[in-house]
């Protein structure tokens, strides 16, 4: 009876008695958080209509395709400096500087080369990075470009024995740089942009080294392979064709030198002639030769020194510019050494044996002897053909060869020296 009286009691007088009995029992500390909670919804519903939930999302990619950073550091960025995008931008380039500067001790063997150049001047860079993946960055390419095209402007650099200077970090890292990329602009030093990239990019990156070759009477000519575009790649050919009269820049001469440029890269050469190839570098390869040959074979000493000879010409031939056969137009070497051999062995077989007699020497030794400056004759075709092609003798000033990476000590790996080809 008593719940069908209170089954027809009005719900409003049933919700207000309930009310009051609960406003009874609420202690102090639970009126504080309440009121609290109050306020911060308060808060809530002011912030949200300064700065929408619906922008956020779009707040995120802005400020992500701006800087190129990781979308939780852009968040969180955004969230620090309460979604104020430019704000957030700043805070990101401080966090990024401190992880750069961190990072800076790890090993950065990854990268490119970078080429600028005119007619009788080129610049090559070597910006390296720690992963192939931002060596394919925009940003990373942007800055390895840029700082070519600056060490191209350096005015005078020290010049080596080899016939060109370098134009390291001692010479760029404090030059003033003019950057106009989206997310990388103003001007700034080379050091600062380093640093910059290296933070957005969240790796390791370093200026390693830089040449500039230049040549007053002909041109500079250059060859990059593996390019991910026009001016960037992972091995670089810079060669100087010099020659003896003023001459325009034919185009003959710019086809055989980037061909020959090509060579360079291609070949691995380490010295421009055989006259140049330092008496150490002789001695050690002699020695390496004996001691292999001694194990491979059990002949007496006369005859593995004959070997070693042997061996040690060939040597010569792979490291030395001027010996080595054209890679470019091999078809056409091999028919000129097989003619000049033909003469001899049809023509000059009597000659051959008069010589011998005569000066007491045994044939093969002039044989050998005939073959080193044949070689000679069969490698410096090219120049000839050009020679009489523009109408003056040329000739190659220097060469360098570069490659990402060469030298540097990767993790688990021995440690080596640096190669970098010259030539004077």
């Amino acid at each position: 009876m008593a719940c069908s009286q209170l089954a027809r009691r009005p719900l409003s007088i049933i919700r207000n008695r309930l009310s009051n009995s609960t406003s009874a029992r609420r202690s102090p500390l639970y009126l504080d958080y309440a009121d609290s909670q109050c306020d911060f919804g308060v808060f809530r519903r002011r912030f949200s209509a300064e700065v929408p939930a619906s922008e956020h999302t779009n707040l995120i990619k802005q400020l992500r395709e701006m800087t190129s950073s990781p979308i939780m550091d852009v968040k969180a960025a955004l969230i620090d400096c309460n979604w104020d995008i430019e704000a957030a931008q700043t805070e990101l380039r401080k966090r990024g500087k401190v992880l750069a500067s961190k990072k800076s001790a790890r090993t950065a063997a990854e990268g490119l080369l970078a080429l600028a150049q005119n007619e009788t001047k080129a610049a090559v860079i070597e910006l390296n990075c720690e992963t192939d993946f931002v060596a394919r960055n925009d940003i990373f390419q942007y800055l390895a470009s840029t700082l070519a095209n600056l060490a191209l402007s350096v005015e005078n650099p020290p010049a080596s024995a080899a016939g060109f200077s370098s134009v390291g970090p001692e010479y760029l890292v404090d030059l003033k740089v003019n950057l106009d990329h989206p997310k990388l602009s103003g001007e700034t030093t080379v050091q600062n942009a380093i640093t910059e990239v290296a933070a957005i990019m969240g790796e390791n990156v370093r200026f390693r080294r830089g040449f500039v070759m230049s040549t007053p009477n002909g041109i500079v000519s250059t060859y990059l392979h593996a390019c991910p575009r026009p001016g960037l790649g992972r091995f670089a050919g810079v060669l100087s064709l010099e020659a003896e009269d003023q001459i325009s820049s034919s185009e003959a001469l710019q086809r055989v030198g980037s061909e020959l440029a090509m060579h360079v890269v291609a070949s691995k050469p380490l010295f421009l002639t055989r006259e140049l190839v330092s008496s150490e570098a002789m001695e050690s390869e002699r020695d390496i030769l004996r001691s292999q040959t001694a194990e491979s074979t059990g002949k007496s000493q006369l005859a593995i020194e004959k070997m070693v000879e042997g061996r040690l010409r060939k040597y010569v031939e792979e490291v030395v510019l001027m010996e080595q056969k054209f890679v470019v137009n091999d078809s056409i070497n091999v028919k000129v050494c097989v003619l000049e051999w033909s003469q001899l062995l049809i023509g000059g077989q009597r000659s051959l044996h008069i010589m011998s007699e005569c000066h007491k020497i045994h044939p093969h030794t002039i044989l050998d002897d005939l073959l080193v400056h044949l070689d000679k004759l069969f490698c410096q075709t090219v120049l000839d053909i050009l020679s009489k092609e523009v109408g003056s003798s040329v000739k190659i000033g220097s060469f360098l060869r570069i490659e990402v990476g060469e030298g540097i000590q990767r993790e688990g790996t021995s440690s080596v020296s640096e190669p970098v080809a010259q030539a004077a």
